[in-house]
């Protein structure tokens, strides 16, 4: 009836003991539960977008950088640190 992984055996035993009760007070209705931890994406443009969003963000944030390393070597030599 389930894997012996217990993310998919959980939802298994709590469909089987929720049924169990629903008959043991005479109830035609049953209850279904389903396990998908992971939100699975076959879609090629998706990932790309995210790609592309994920290098933008690197591209502008290594463009930052550089200024921020030089404000603080000038800052050093205003205060004559060495």
């Amino acid at each position: 009836m389930c894997s012996a992984e217990p993310i998919n055996c959980f939802p298994v035993l709590v469909n089987i003991l929720s049924n169990t009760f629903l008959r043991l007070f005479n109830s035609t209705a049953r209850i279904r539960v389903w396990s998908e931890p992971f939100y699975n994406t076959q879609s090629p443009e998706l990932k790309s977008d995210i790609f592309f969003i994920c290098l933008s963000y690197l591209l502008i944030l290594a463009a930052g950088l550089p200024p921020h390393f030089a404000v603080s070597s000038m800052e050093d030599y205003k205060v004559k640190s060495m």
